[in-house]
């Protein structure tokens, strides 16, 4: 995910997004344990993507300061 398609989310969908990837991690993590990954790259890139949101969310909800 391009961070401007993240941006363009709200908060509602991007928690719902955050839940979806956290949920694919642990399958793969999963598929990894058992020697079934055939893509471990995923696992970096699904993790990257949970960090985007965050950083995302923390902008959104975090409350503007003006600056003098």
């Amino acid at each position: 995910m391009k961070i401007a398609e993240i941006k363009e989310l709200t908060a509602k969908e991007l928690l719902s997004r955050k839940r979806e990837l956290r949920e694919e991690i642990f399958n793969l993590r999963v598929q990894q344990q058992s020697g079934q990954l055939e893509k471990p790259h995923m696992l970096h890139l699904l993790r990257r993507n949970i960090a985007k949101i965050e950083t995302v969310l923390t902008e959104k909800t975090r409350p503007t300061t003006a600056k003098k």
